[in-house]
Order: structure tokens, then C-alpha cells, then sequence
């Protein structure tokens, strides 16, 4: 498909209320904060989003993420802190939409500590992404392919003149740049390779890799054919190569939307975004601003929310911070602990949801809801009428859009429980805290 930056992107042009903040904040960020979809709407579409595109100075509000000892974390050397570090920083920035495009890269340019073996090597490259978040995907593409994790990753540290390793090469092209099978060959991977040989770095017994560093003396300094142009290539070359071939817009765009939208673009929008992209000289925000922008983002099918996404949006609901370590096992029975994607095309968006990881979002719920259940041993409190409990219980969570289906069978089964509970000597507060743990498990907030 040919871009043509003289097309304008299409624009959401109906009125923008709470229900399309509430729906930007999840798609761009881990879902709103008390109060904050309705001030979010005051702003209009494009107050709304640039508030989110171009944020203040970060600030992280809140407790210190500790373990359920009240320590603080170590998510340098304790399994799973690392988890809980990223975690809070979801839960508690002012930046949403960094943080989400840092979740994005990382999915991207899936890297896993599997393979990296250093939690250190791992929270640098996460640094890495946050500092591009909407910035230069030129400038991002070049320190991915030097970073430490990737070189260790994808055998960047093993690529040498004299014994050319294509695993770097080959995802560059087909995973970060191109596409499977699109505007290249398997020559083309080989010369990618011999191209970026070069990098090495010390290996120590038990500690992993250190000491990166590019030496030219194990750099192939031949002529290479790349996309059928010739020359003595090196690293650097190789993604500039792949910015400037004809098919690197168009996969960008396909790409970048689709964590923002479960549908595929428009042929004009399509066409329009990437000569925003290519006009732009490959600028990330521009794109961003207009997906965000775009009306199939408020018109078009509900997302399922990502397994982190979920969990940090209903510890953003309740104000709640990081306070025990159950956060990354149960990221990872949802089916996402973070720094470990599957494999290097990072999660499969289409098995977000399935009967083993369903049980892992009930479990992240029935945790993030855990301080809240002293209600039932108190006195007093909810009233006994099923509807007004339905009505507190969607209160809680901030009035979260629902179906008046889902509304429905909330109130049946308050109905239901009422009685069932009522031996307990505090039936309306135990159905309650079950209404909570329902709303925010209802398929209406699985998606967003």
C-alpha cells in the first residue's frame, strides 16, 4: 500500500463524554482513577489526549511497593520483583500512556529473561523503552539492536565475522520492521548478519554477560547485498536499511494499531498514517495522536485488556499500591508475567482469555479486592435491596460502562444470595463484596 501524507487522518467528531475517556484511559493507559474519566472528558478528544501524548514530568504517586512482609522490593535480585516493580510503576504514574508504550515495546521487540538470564540486563532495556516511548522509532530501532538483553537474546554476542549468526537479522526484518515474508530474502538475512557482526561482550561463570562493546577487529567488513543495494554495511546500516525499505511503513502502521484497536485500519486510514509516519521522519507521537483520535477507537469492538493491564487498572481503581508479592504469580497464572513473553513475537492477544487464565484473573480480583472484606464483619453498612446493591457495588469501581444485561444478572444474583447469606448475621455486605468481585469479572470488563 502507497502512503500519501496529503491524506488526512479521519477524526472522532461525535461528543467525547465519560464512556470515551473511560475507554482511551484503558486502551492508553491501565483504566481510570477515582474521578478520573469525568475530569479526562472535560478536556474534549483532543485536550484528552494530548494530555496523555505529552504528560508532565513523571511522578510516581503513592506508597513504596513492598512485599507482604512490608519490605520493599528487589527487583534486581528476588524472583518475581521484577514483576512487581513494573507493576507499580503502572499503578502509581502520572504518565499512563509511557508507561502502556513501554508495554508495548517490550512486547515488540519481545526479549525474555529466559533467554537474558539477568534481571539488571532486563530493567535497562525496560528503561530503554520508556525513554522512546513516543519518540524516534529510528532512534528506538538503533539502541534495541545494541542493547545488552537483545544482544544477548538473539545472539547478537555470538555473531562474528568468522561464524555469522542470522537470529537478530532475521526478527529485525521479519518481527520488527517488515513482516513474515514481506520485501525480503534469505540472502537478505544472511547479509543482515554478516552485517551485524561486531558486538561483544565477557561472559563470567554463574553472573552472565558483561563488558558490551562493538569491536571492529569481529566485524565483517566485506560488501553486502541488502535489499539489493551493495556496500560494506554495518549494524547501524542494517536498520537503516530496513526504516527505508518500501514495506516498512505499512507493517509499522498494521502494527502500532493493533494494540490500540482490535480491527484493521481503513485503506485511506492506513494510507494516511503512514505518510504521517513517513512525513514525520519516523516519529512515533504523531501516529499515536492520530490512532487515538481515530473514531473506529470509539466506534469499533471492545479489546480484551492484557492480563497486567487488568490488574494494575483495579489497583489504580482502588488506590490501592504494591504490597505483596502475589502480583507476579498471579500475572503469570492470567497468563503475562512481565519480562516473560512467550517467545519472540511477544503475547498472542487472541489467548488472553481461555479457562486456565480466566481462573488467574478471578484470583487477581478476589486479591486486589482482599482489603476491602471487613466489611462483612462490621455492623450496619449496605442495605438489603439487591438493586441498590448492584448500584454501590458499579459505584466502587468508578460507574464502569456495563450492559443493561450484565446489570441484570447482578441484581439476579443478589436476589439469590440475599437470603443464602443471611445466616452469616451480615448478608449485604458479604453479597456485596461479592457484587464487587463480579462487576470487574463480568465480560463487560474483561474488555475495554
Amino acid at each position: 500500500m502507497s502512503y500519501n501524507a496529503g491524506v488526512a487522518v479521519p477524526v472522532f467528531a461525535k461528543p467525547f463524554g465519560v464512556a470515551q475517556a473511560e475507554r482511551l484511559l484503558w486502551r492508553a493507559g491501565f483504566g481510570p482513577r477515582p474521578g478520573e474519566a469525568a475530569a479526562l472528558a472535560k478536556l474534549g478528544l483532543e485536550g484528552a489526549v494530548r494530555s496523555l501524548t505529552r504528560p508532565p514530568a513523571e511522578q510516581l504517586s503513592g506508597p513504596a511497593p513492598t512485599d507482604e512482609k512490608r519490605l520493599p522490593i528487589a527487583p534486581l535480585d528476588a524472583a518475581g520483583h521484577d514483576h512487581l516493580w513494573w507493576l507499580d510503576r503502572m499503578v502509581r504514574t502520572n504518565r499512563p500512556l509511557v508507561e502502556r508504550m513501554t508495554l508495548v515495546w517490550h512486547d515488540w521487540f519481545a526479549t525474555s529473561i529466559v533467554g537474558v538470564k539477568s534481571q539488571k540486563l532486563m530493567l535497562d532495556q525496560n528503561e530503554l523503552f520508556r525513554s522512546h516511548a513516543v519518540g524516534s522509532f529510528r532512534d528506538l530501532l538503533g539502541n534495541v539492536t545494541k542493547d545488552p538483553a537483545m544482544l544477548v537474546w538473539l545472539s547478537g554476542v555470538k555473531n562474528t565475522r568468522r561464524s555469522p549468526n542470522e537470529n537478530y537479522g532475521r526478527e529485525l526484518m521479519e518481527l520488527f520492521t517488515l513482516g513474515v515474508n514481506r520485501g525480503y530474502t534469505e540472502s537478505d538475512v544472511r547479509e543482515q548478519a554478516r552485517a551485524l557482526t561486531g558486538w561483544q561482550a565477557r561472559r563470567a561463570k554463574g553472573t552472565g554477560y558483561y563488558d558490551f562493546r562493538y569491536e571492529p577487529r569481529q566485524h565483517d567488513d566485506g560488501a553486502k547485498t541488502i535489499f539489493g543495494r551493495s556496500g560494506n554495511f554495518d549494524w547501524q546500516d542494517s536498520a537503516r536499511l530496513c526504516l527505508e525499505h518500501a514495506q516498512h511503513p505499512s507493517f509499522f502502521v498494521r502494527k502500532l494499531w493493533s494494540y490500540f484497536l482490535p480491527t484493521t485500519p481503513g485503506a485511506k486510514t492506513q494510507s494516511a498514517l503512514e505518510g504521517l509516519y513517513r512525513s514525520g521522519g519516523y516519529e512515533v507521537r504523531p501516529v499515536v495522536e492520530a490512532i487515538l483520535r481515530h473514531p473506529d477507537l470509539y466506534n469499533g469492538p471492545r479489546m480484551i485488556k492484557p492480563p497486567a493491564v487488568f490488574a494494575a487498572g483495579l489497583l489504580r481503581a482502588t488506590s490501592r499500591g504494591i504490597d505483596t508479592s502475589l502480583w507476579w504469580r498471579l500475572g503469570a497464572l492470567a497468563g503475562q508475567r512481565l519480562f516473560y513473553p512467550p517467545n519472540v513475537a511477544g503475547w498472542n492477544d487472541d489467548r488472553w482469555l481461555d479457562t486456565s487464565t480466566f481462573r488467574g484473573r478471578w484470583f487477581i480480583s478476589l486479591i486486589a479486592l482482599e482489603p476491602q472484606r471487613g466489611a462483612e464483619k462490621r455492623s450496619g453498612g449496605p442495605p438489603s435491596d439487591a438493586k441498590k446493591l448492584v448500584e454501590r457495588a458499579v459505584a466502587f469501581w468508578g460507574r464502569p460502562t456495563l450492559t443493561p444485561e450484565t446489570e441484570a444478572l447482578l441484581v439476579k444474583f443478589a436476589k439469590a444470595a440475599l437470603p443464602q447469606a443471611k445466616p452469616s448475621g451480615n448478608a449485604p455486605a458479604i453479597v456485596e463484596n461479592a457484587l464487587r468481585q463480579l462487576v470487574v469479572m463480568s465480560p463487560d470488563y474483561q474488555v475495554c
